[in-house]
């Protein structure tokens, strides 16, 4: 027992991370393989379920079973609870236990709590789980009864969870849904691709998630004061209307010509929202042109914001690419954004997770096509798809080969924990000594 105690105490915060969300995740598994998760009573395949429960709990979006059709109302109920626990964070979760049981936090547990939330401080992070919480519960809430009338006018008494399973998905980025068709034409929400009320809900749900939990802490703070607001908030504030409003434009002009301008419009914002990582959809993504597709791709790479319930490489790390970019173009020895100078941490970090994200992209691509004989183009889809934790599709991944979901599973839970995450957790502790090596120059570009 003092051996295995040993051990615990020297887990660092990463390893925690990530064997909290592997532990929910096979946990998941095994609970949506009983036989009454699935409507037809028969047990679920592992492969299948774990598939499941790691789209779930990586608030994904990927499925090799139709959620509505498989499923039986315990097993979507099953599949809820992960996205929450997902959207909100393993680690988030676990506090929030602890604080109702006995109302104390270790301190480890607030350190992991904080690498966890990318939290600037140690300093107040029970208060800032309690924020989250709250938040999350109210928006979440607020956008079930908004959607509610609709689905109880088409679904009746089960729209009242049809609603609740939507809203909670949309929050937490995860782009579930229980419409029911195996078609990808009429897959997800494209049968409301009209109805104002469930597209700008369903679009506020994502961008209120996305923006991250710190943004809204912030906000909440200050009170809508923008010079008090913390760098990084007001980087959120700005990327995110840049990358809705760009694409829209381009969707609007290009891709969306045989709807009426009305219905183009909100179809054009809904699949400019949606990459950045919900995974909903309510037009057929197939019939878009590749270079249409190729932004979708450069959106799902993107992603939210730290601190939030999406994914992908984050807005801030390509802010801080562009900034430095910037900088070198104008010959600048400090990066700066706001006004307010870059850490140099920050910038290593940015081009560390951009040179990874790349590498898993392209690698889990290649493999899929090598493994599957499917055209590169679909692969290079559905591997961003998965590794920004969106949830998009062309149709290929129910049809994909054991290796190849394997693959997609690999990345989706990457692009949840964060590839760097996988990087600290597996290495020693920085070490550091006052040697250094010779400087040299080297040329680049």
């Amino acid at each position: 027992m003092g051996g295995l105690a040993q051990k615990r105490l020297h887990l660092t915060t990463y390893q925690l991370i990530i064997g909290g969300f592997a532990l929910v995740i096979l946990a998941g598994a095994l609970v949506l393989m009983l036989p009454f998760a699935a409507h037809d009573g028969q047990p679920t395949p592992f492969s299948d379920a774990l598939f499941t429960a790691t789209s779930a709990v990586c608030v994904t979006g990927l499925i090799v079973r139709d959620t509505a059709m498989h499923w039986s109302a315990f097993g979507q109920g099953v599949i809820l609870v992960l996205i929450q626990i997902g959207g909100m964070g393993v680690i988030t979760v676990a506090v929030a236990f602890t604080l109702a049981a006995r109302g104390r936090v270790s301190l480890m547990q607030r350190s992991t709590l904080q690498e966890a939330l990318a939290a600037p401080q140690l300093g107040g992070i029970v208060r800032l789980v309690r924020f989250i919480l709250r938040t999350a519960f109210a928006i979440e809430g607020l956008g079930a009864l908004a959607m509610m009338p609709v689905f109880c006018r088409d679904y009746g008494p089960r729209g009242v969870w049809m609603a609740v399973f939507h809203s909670v998905s949309a929050f937490c980025n995860a782009g579930f849904d229980i419409m029911g068709s195996q078609n990808v034409r009429f897959a997800s929400l494209t049968r409301y691709v009209s109805d104002p009320v469930i597209n700008i809900t369903i679009m506020l749900l994502i961008i209120s998630g996305g923006i991250g939990f710190l943004t809204w802490d912030d906000i909440a703070a200050h009170r809508w004061h923008w010079q008090q607001y913390r760098m990084q908030t007001k980087v959120v504030l700005t990327a995110t209307p840049i990358l809705i409003l760009l694409p829209a434009v381009y969707f609007f002009t290009n891709e969306l010509a045989w709807l009426p301008p009305a219905q183009r419009a909100l179809a054009a914002l809904f699949q400019a929202v949606t990459p950045r990582t919900a995974g909903f959809n309510t037009v057929d993504l197939s019939a878009f042109s590749g270079a249409g597709q190729s932004i979708l791709v450069g959106l799902m790479l993107t992603g939210g914001s730290p601190g939030s319930t999406a994914g992908g490489m984050k807005t801030t790390t390509l802010a801080v690419l562009l900034a430095s970019t910037v900088s070198v173009l104008r010959r600048r020895e400090d990066v700066s954004l706001f006004r307010r100078r870059v850490e140099e941490s920050a910038l290593r970090n940015a081009g560390a997770i951009l040179l990874l994200y790349m590498l898993l992209f392209f690698g889990g691509a290649m493999v899929i096509s090598g493994a599957d004989g499917s055209p590169i183009s679909a692969c290079l889809f559905e591997a961003a798809s998965a590794l920004g934790t969106v949830g998009l599709t062309l149709g290929l991944t129910p049809t994909l080969s054991q290796l190849s979901r394997a693959v997609l599973i690999l990345l989706m839970f990457l692009g949840r924990v964060g590839s760097l995450t996988l990087v600290y957790a597996a290495s020693a502790a920085p070490q550091r000594g006052l040697s250094k090596y010779p400087q040299e120059k080297i040329i680049v570009g």
